[in-house]
This record gives C-alpha cells, sequence and structure tokens, in this order.
C-alpha cells in the first residue's frame, strides 16, 4: 500500500521532507517489520536498499572481529537510516545492520533514492545533511571507545539509546550493551552495579532505567552531548529536539 504523503511516517528525517520531496520516494517506500536481533545486513554484502527506522525501532552498526569479538559504531533510530546513506549508491557495507529494537520500518531501493536525488536539490541536501551527521557519531564513538572510561562509554551510550526510544525504561540486556561496547558481561555487570549504586541508574531483568537523565549527562564523557549539540545544527528540527532533556547542552564534564 503506497505511503500516504499527508501523514507522518514515524521516521523524523522522511517526515522533514517537504511534500513535493516526499512525492518522488512516497510510491516506493516499502512498510516492512524487523525484530530485535534481526541483522537487515552484513558487512561485504551489497547495500540494495535504505532503511528508515520508524517510531522507537532501533538499529545498530557493528563491526565484528576476526575473532568473533563486536563493537557497535553508530546507533540510528528514527531520527535517520541505515544502508547507501553516506555513499549514495550500491556498495558492500562496511559493518553489520543490527536490529536493538525491533518495529515498523519503511524501505526503499537504493536505484529509487538516487533518481529522486537526482530530481530534487533539497533532498540532495537534507541527505547530505544527514550524512555529515552520521559520519560525526562515527568519529565521536571511534574518539570515545579509544579515550574514555568504560563507566563514561557506558553512559553515553545509555542516553543514545534514551534518545531513540524516548523513554526512562531501556529494554537492553547486559549480554547485548557488553557486546555492544566491546567488553566481557562479567566486567559489565560490576560497572552497572556501581552505576546503579552512584543513583544513576536501576538494573532489572532485560532492562536498565535511567534515574536521573541530568545526572547521568554529567557524570558521562562529552561525546553524547557533541554529537548532538552537531546534529542539532546540521538538521535543526529534524532531531526533534523539544521531546529530549536539554541537558545535552550542559557545558562538558570535567575529565
Amino acid at each position: 500500500m503506497p505511503i500516504d504523503i499527508a501523514l507522518p511516517t514515524g521516521n523524523l528525517l522522511l517526515d522533514a521532507l517537504p511534500p513535493s520531496d516526499r512525492a518522488l520516494i512516497a510510491p516506493d517506500l516499502e512498510p516492512i517489520a524487523h525484530a530485535k536481533g534481526e541483522t537487515i545486513f552484513e558487512a561485504g554484502e551489497d547495500v540494495t536498499h535504505i532503511t528508515f527506522p520508524c517510531n522507537h525501532a532501533v538499529v545498530a552498526l557493528v563491526v565484528v572481529t576476526r575473532d568473533g569479538r563486536t563493537a557497535e559504531t553508530a546507533t540510528i533510530g528514527h531520527e535517520g537510516a541505515v544502508g547507501g546513506i553516506v555513499s549514495q549508491g550500491r556498495l558492500p557495507a562496511s559493518a553489520n545492520a543490527l536490529v536493538h529494537m525491533g518495529g515498523r520500518m519503511l524501505r526503499l531501493e537504493v536505484e529509487r533514492l538516487q533518481e529522486a536525488v537526482r530530481r530534487s536539490a533539497s533532498l540532495r541536501d537534507l541527505l547530505a545533511r544527514y550524512a555529515d551527521c552520521l559520519l560525526a557519531q562515527l568519529l565521536q564513538t571511534a574518539a570515545c571507545n579509544a579515550l574514555h572510561p568504560i563507566e563514561q562509554r557506558c553512559l553515553r551510550w545509555l542516553m543514545t539509546l534514551q534518545d531513540r526510544i524516548q523513554d526512562d525504561t531501556l529494554p537492553i540486556t547486559h549480554e547485548l550493551l557488553a557486546s555492544m561496547l566491546g567488553v566481557q558481561r562479567t566486567y559489565l555487570t560490576r560497572i552497572l552495579r556501581m552505576l546503579q549504586d552512584q543513583g544513576l541508574i536501576l538494573v532489572g531483568r532485560g532492562r536498565i532505567t535511567i534515574l536521573d537523565r541530568r545526572a547521568v549527562s554529567a557524570a558521562a564523557c562529552e561525546c553524547h552531548a557533541r554529537v548532538r549539540l552537531h546534529c542539532e545544527a546540521v538538521l535543526g528540527g529534524v532531531y526533534g529536539t523539544e521531546n529530549f532533556d536539554r541537558t545535552a547542552r550542559i557545558a562538558a564534564p570535567a575529565e
């Protein structure tokens, strides 16, 4: 069934398009659903579709090393898309696209998007600005993984997920979080217990609740705030900043 361009799609990037641009791609947008744990594409595969998570669906770009270890490089929710946005073409993927939070998504063949981009300068501009924001997240994550302690990296990751699902309670297991941060589960469990003792989070079975967003932001490294501020500056209302706590604007905590 074709997408009604007059109604919100649940994806902020698509909803930011003017009606004329949405009309270019709406007939080719395909509603799909992905369950938690599914892989949309794997590293080395040709990327044939752009996937737009809607509402609370979340996809992670994950790098898997030769010995089987994993690390997350970017988290994409209803503010963006995965697959060919940066390269704008049918090229092999450099990372796995793993579904963290299942749900409704929309997908579009790469060729259809390329055709629409050729016809619309405003669509081309929006996607270029989103690609810049995605690259900023990748670069900041790389710096964070290299320079900041696991406690701060963990808090950054939790806030990033909170932004995407817009809920204080995050349905995430110790195992998955440890895998995304590239640490052993037993080590992560000790870190989470320490953060809970500090009154920042509440750890439950299969979930972690952020108790005090402002305190978590102050205890985390500056990486989450830097990415948020950059994306707000580049994409403005696409990120729906009115729905989020403004503690991202607090000055970076001392290291």
